[in-house]
């Protein structure tokens, strides 16, 4: 028996212009950001969904409950999908950064694991929530086909974990998650298989 786990990042978020660290900060969509979400739900509503879950997260929900009115189901908001928290960083730019914290911004970028930003959340624990979180979902759901709306370092994070990636290495094997778009994997037996990576189902709306 086997799940199949639609991973995806929420909908671009009012900070994403400006690219600032949102880890736990609880902001929501920009209007672009809904458009990629109103497409995710006309996808989630053919896709033969058995359940939706989502970071209990403004940007996350936003994405996630027009999926789950779509496919006829309940939402169910869980507190191990959150982002990490990115500390000192949280709401600013990279050039913020530079100019007022080049050290821990240099040393992020040599090991963004082993130099997490400082009263930040360490990202292995991140990675290990959520795959506590998908092993007890494989339970729970042992042949659905279940959608799962989140974050994108902590949905990197994951991957890593559960493909035996080393965790430092999440920026460089999986440099960019898109908005929207669709991380497919199948967990059989507790081994997890990649089958799709930024798969979108959005093609008349923009990234």
């Amino acid at each position: 028996m086997s799940v199949h786990v639609f991973l995806v990042r929420h909908g671009e978020s009012v900070w994403h212009e400006e690219n600032r660290y949102a880890g736990i900060t609880d902001i929501g969509l920009s209007a672009h950001g809904r458009a990629q979400a109103s497409g995710l739900a006309a996808w989630a509503g053919g896709a033969d969904l058995t359940a939706v879950w989502s970071s209990p997260m403004r940007r996350c929900r936003e994405t996630a409950e027009g999926c789950a009115a779509r496919a006829g189901l309940p939402l169910v908001l869980e507190p191990r999908l959150r982002e990490l928290d990115f500390g000192v960083a949280e709401g600013l730019t990279r050039a913020e950064l530079r100019e007022r914290l080049p050290g821990a911004l240099k040393a992020f970028e040599a090991d963004p694991v082993g130099n997490h930003f400082p009263e930040g959340e360490d990202p292995v624990a991140a990675g290990e929530r959520y795959a506590g979180f998908l092993a007890g979902l494989r339970a729970g759901h042992p042949e659905g086909r279940v959608l799962v709306v989140a974050h994108s370092t902590a949905i990197r994070l994951a991957l890593c974990r559960l493909l035996g990636i080393p965790s430092r290495d999440y920026r460089r094997v999986f440099p960019r998650l898109a908005n929207c778009a669709l991380t497919e994997l199948i967990l059989r037996d507790g081994t997890p298989s990649l089958l799709a990576l930024n798969q979108h189902v959005t093609p008349g709306v923009p990234e």
